[in-house]
């Protein structure tokens, strides 16, 4: 398997490819889908990214605005008061890297000074395309995430990738962003309006590859994964776990989730049997 160099902050990189990246999700908000409030407080948040560092996570990701549907919207200054001071205190503890969850430009600029090392912007830089400008500033690791919200979506799935993508991809070389610090992110749950739409979204997620980037999946916990196994938020991690191994196959280099330790237990055996397949020789 190829292996690609993200490039992050603060001249650090990640290499991808070969072995599945675990991103952690740590939300500082009290109304996320299944975890709102449980880190909201600073300690309790340090706690968690410490405890998931320590399963396996190789990036914590900081949110301060819930992204779930029917989220109510804060302020910058609200949300800048939630994730600077936990990614200043993680930054100083040089546990992992560090990601923020935003599509403010003025907070991901924050973010990055205070330590973090890439910005994942769930509005692919649609929303506030200056962010792209802080990405080719401060050498950031940028994930653009396709989103059908506010929109009139194409009738097929990969398709309304490619066009969203596409056009975030144009934002993103506007305002020189390296090809290097690009990652994307196909946005299950983020206005696929059906369990069906995002389990074809999952089964054809290999043909995001004709974007040329790597590729992060963000399923944890989703509705899509209760609809399949009639489990509540708090209790899909085997779920998620499978949908991993599944996108994992089909080519995801980074994988977005609240339960670390069986997505890391998970994604370790299907790189063995990847990185076995690639050693036998051809069959009969």
């Amino acid at each position: 398997m190829t292996t690609r160099r993200w490039q992050l902050a603060h001249g650090r990189y990640l290499d991808l490819g070969p072995k599945a990246v675990v991103v952690g999700i740590l939300n500082v908000t009290p109304d996320s889908f299944s975890d709102g409030g449980l880190f909201i407080a600073p300690d309790k948040a340090l706690e968690q990214a410490r405890r998931m560092v320590k399963e396996g996570a190789a990036v914590i990701d900081v949110g301060g605005e819930s992204t779930r549907p029917g989220f109510a919207p804060i302020t910058a200054e609200e949300e800048q008061g939630r994730v600077l001071p936990v990614i200043a205190a993680l930054a100083a503890s040089g546990a992992a890297l560090i990601s923020v969850d935003t599509y403010r430009e003025d907070t991901a600029r924050r973010a990055v000074a205070a330590g973090a090392h890439i910005v994942n912007d769930v509005w692919g830089l649609q929303r506030e395309p200056g962010i792209a400008r802080v990405a080719a500033e401060t050498g950031a690791g940028l994930i653009v995430m396709h989103t059908g919200r506010e929109r009139q979506k194409l009738p097929d799935v990969i398709e309304d990738q490619l066009l969203f993508l596409r056009k975030s991809l144009a934002i993103a070389r506007a305002g020189k962003v390296a090809d290097s610090q690009i990652v994307l992110d196909a946005g299950f749950g983020f206005a696929k309006e059906t369990a069906a739409e995002n389990l074809e979204l999952m089964a054809r997620f290999s043909e995001l590859q004709a974007l040329g980037y790597p590729l992060m999946a963000g399923t944890s916990r989703k509705r899509f994964i209760g609809t399949a196994t009639g489990r509540e938020p708090g209790d899909r991690a085997a779920g998620t776990a499978a949908t991993s191994v599944i996108l994992r196959l089909k080519g995801a280099d980074l994988f977005r989730v609240h339960d670390v330790a069986i997505n890391v237990d998970a994604l370790a055996l299907t790189d063995a049997m990847l990185a076995r397949e690639t050693e036998l020789p051809p069959g009969p």
